[in-house]
C-alpha cells in the first residue's frame, strides 16, 4: 500500500453496530448505506465463515465431531442448532473458532473499501459501520470510534420474530435470553435508537447520527 493510501484510510469513524435480535438494526444500517456509509454484516461474514469448505466448518468439525457437518459438506445447522447454541460453553467454544476469522475478513473489507474511497475534501469523515448482532458477546468495543445499540422492548421484538419470522414464541424468547441484555448493551454504547419510533422519526435519529459521526467536533 502507498503512503498516500496509507494516509486516506487514517481518516475515519469506525463504529459498532449493535442490538438484541429483532430491534430493527437491518433497517437502521440500510439506512447508513442510503447516507453513504460502508456497512460491513458480520451475519454475512459468519454464515460465509462455515460455508462448504472453508477452515472455519473445517474447524468446527475437528473440534465438535463429523456430525457438525452434514452429508452434503454444509455445515449441519439443526445439529449445531440442537447441540451448539443450546449449550453455553460449546457456544463459547464455536465463538472462539469462528470470531477471529469473521474479525480477519471485516478488516480486509474495510482496508479495501477505504482503499478505493478517498478521504472527502469538504472536511467530512468516511464512515464505516461494523454491523455486530453479538458485540457485547466479543468483547471488542474497544475497537470502534464510537457504538449505537438499535433497541426496543422485548415484547416488541417477539411479537416482531413470531409475525415476520414464523417463530414460536417459546423459541423466539430463547433466543433473546441467549444474547446479552439490553442492560449490557447500554454500558457499552455512546448512542442508542429507538426502533419503536415511526420509521421517518427513526431515520431522523439516523440522520441526525450520521452528520455528527461524519463531522466530528473536537
Amino acid at each position: 500500500m502507498s503512503e498516500r493510501n496509507e494516509e486516506d484510510c487514517a481518516v475515519f469513524t469506525r463504529v459498532g453496530l449493535t442490538g438484541g435480535i429483532a430491534a430493527g438494526k437491518s433497517t437502521v444500517a440500510r439506512r447508513f448505506v442510503e447516507l453513504g456509509a460502508f456497512v460491513i454484516d458480520y451475519d454475512s461474514l459468519a454464515r460465509d465463515a462455515v460455508a462448504k469448505g472453508s477452515e472455519g466448518l473445517d474447524e468446527v468439525v475437528r473440534h465438535f465431531g463429523r456430525h457438525a457437518r452434514d452429508c452434503n459438506g454444509d455445515m449441519n445447522r439443526a445439529w449445531v442448532a440442537a447441540n451448539v447454541f443450546s449449550n453455553p460453553d460449546r457456544l463459547k467454544e464455536l465463538n472462539r473458532i469462528l470470531h477471529p476469522i469473521i474479525f480477519r475478513e471485516a478488516g480486509r473489507l474495510e482496508y479495501e473499501w477505504l482503499d478505493s474511497h478517498p478521504e472527502p475534501g469538504d472536511g467530512s469523515r468516511r464512515l464505516v459501520i461494523h454491523d455486530i448482532p453479538l458485540l457485547v458477546e466479543t468483547a471488542r468495543w474497544d475497537y470502534f470510534d464510537s457504538i449505537i445499540t438499535v433497541e426496543a422492548p422485548e415484547e416488541v421484538r417477539v411479537r416482531r420474530m413470531v409475525r415476520n419470522r414464523g417463530m414460536k414464541r417459546d423459541d423466539a424468547l430463547a433466543r433473546i435470553r441467549n444474547q446479552a441484555t439490553q442492560e449490557q448493551r447500554f454500558d457499552i454504547s455512546d448512542y442508542v435508537i429507538d426502533s419503536t419510533k415511526p420509521l421517518e422519526q427513526m431515520f431522523e435519529d439516523v440522520d441526525r447520527l450520521y452528520r455528527i459521526l461524519t463531522h466530528p467536533v473536537y
